[in-house]
């Protein structure tokens, strides 16, 4: 039995203070968006007044991409951006998923260059897994939602 906070690996170091726990949490949402606001601002029609950029290969692109996505590899970003992308719009960035950082290259690269952005937590990996509508060079594909990621029927409600 646990029974000081010494011993307990959760409380071990003290939660933060109410203020500046609050402060990292909407920092965290500064730079963070989930997949499923993302997919219901795109859903929702008309201009989400953001775009989506999915910096992972063409290789990676052509296997399956977001619906509207701007496809601009990580590497291409400093000689590309300017062509395809307005500095007056949000952008958000996504790679394969949790375990790549790409999308945090390409959104730091993007950062560096006067642009406003965010990752997209989960990556395409999620997008898929949630069953959010996705494209691949065969054409449009869905997958049914997976239950450990997204409600099967539903909403989340988080």
């Amino acid at each position: 039995m646990i029974n000081t906070a010494s011993e307990n690996p959760v409380l071990r170091v003290a939660p933060a203070p109410p203020a500046q726990a609050a402060a990292y949490f909407r920092a965290s949402l500064a730079f963070h968006a989930d997949v499923s606001d993302v997919a219901a601002a795109l859903a929702a029609g008309g201009d989400p007044g953001f775009v989506v950029v999915d910096s992972r290969s063409t290789e990676s692109w052509d296997q399956g991409h977001i619906p509207g996505a701007v496809h601009l590899p990580t590497a291409l970003v400093p000689e590309q951006a300017a062509r395809l992308l307005d500095r007056d719009v949000p952008v958000v960035t996504y790679c394969w998923g949790p375990g790549c950082n790409g999308a945090t290259r390409a959104a730091l690269a993007l950062a560096e260059l006067g642009y406003r952005v965010k990752e997209l937590l989960g990556g395409f990996e999620y997008w898929a897994r949630e069953g959010f509508p996705y494209e691949t060079w065969q054409g449009p594909a869905r997958r049914d939602a997976d239950p450990l990621t997204a409600p099967v029927a539903g909403e989340c409600g988080c």
